[in-house]
């Protein structure tokens, strides 16, 4: 019998993950379209548009796995430490890069983010493959996003 997602967590989940998400937003939603950023972002950079849509994917999706994780480890505690820290560090990405207009600091950052969502993943592994698989998106797009923070260095 397949275990049902527990709704009380998974909305837990989704107002944390989108706190962290729509205060992020906050410095980045005004900063996009200001001279020094188009001025310096990569010929390889997205449109403007798809930004929204994937982190929001993505943000649903980290919420899903953190609902799955938390249900499924001993340690909760841990877990939410784990998924804490990786949301602070996304957060911080977008005061470095678009509050503090500093890219460099902005991808140590990322690199950070990056070994956070890794560690989520090897973490879940063995706990709840369904949170462990469900990160795997966030990683490929955090990666794409340090090749961009990158090349705007």
């Amino acid at each position: 019998m397949k275990k049902r997602l527990n709704w009380k967590i998974f909305l837990f989940s989704i107002i944390i993950v989108y706190l962290f998400a729509f205060i992020g937003s906050l410095f980045t939603s005004s900063n996009v379209s200001s001279p020094w950023y188009l001025e310096n972002k990569p010929s390889i950079t997205p449109p403007n548009y798809i930004f929204p849509i994937v982190w929001n994917i993505l943000f649903f999706l980290l919420a899903l796995s953190l609902a799955f994780s938390y249900e499924s480890s001993r340690n909760k505690i841990l877990a939410l430490k784990l998924y804490l820290i990786n949301l602070i560090l996304n957060f911080l990405w977008s005061v470095l890069f678009f509050g503090l207009k500093n890219p460099f600091y902005a991808f140590i950052d990322l690199i950070l983010l990056w070994f956070s969502i890794l560690s989520l993943i090897i973490y879940n592994w063995n706990i709840s493959r369904k949170s462990a698989c469900l990160l795997i998106p966030y990683l490929v797009w955090v990666s794409f996003a340090g090749i961009l923070n990158f090349l705007f260095i």
